[in-house]
């Protein structure tokens, strides 16, 4: 499956985004999905999760009360919806599907991914 992120842009602190990870087939539906970002110098870092069903979230601490993953099968499509910005989540996210994975934080689960959008936020 292939995997297209958008949405990502400027925002002032405070502020929100919505980012999308679209795929390229119908079947997405049997897909897990990740949303990893990566700050300049840093280490990737896990930002969110859902399950193949959407019956299971997860989210990193950082982030945990201000984005929330959610998926819409009729629109092959995963967002990631990111609220009370802050300049630390400046980076560059991007999204991997697992197939028929409960989600994970764990990188290395998610044999596919698409290309990053870059989010930057100013203070």
């Amino acid at each position: 499956v292939q995997l297209q992120a958008s949405g990502g842009g400027l925002v002032q602190a405070g502020g929100s985004l919505r980012l999308s990870c679209a795929a390229s087939e119908r079947a997405f539906s049997s897909y897990a999905v990740g949303w990893f970002r990566q700050a300049p110098g840093k280490d990737r870092e896990f930002v969110a999760t859902i399950s193949w069903n959407g019956g299971i979230t997860g989210y990193g601490d950082s982030v945990r009360g201000r984005f929330t993953i959610s998926k819409d099968n009729a629109k092959n499509t995963v967002y990631l919806q990111m609220n009370s910005l802050k300049p630390e989540d400046t980076a560059v996210y991007t999204c991997a599907a697992e197939e028929f994975g409960r989600g994970s934080s764990d990188s290395s689960r998610y044999p596919f991914w698409g290309q990053g959008t870059l989010v930057t936020v100013s203070s």
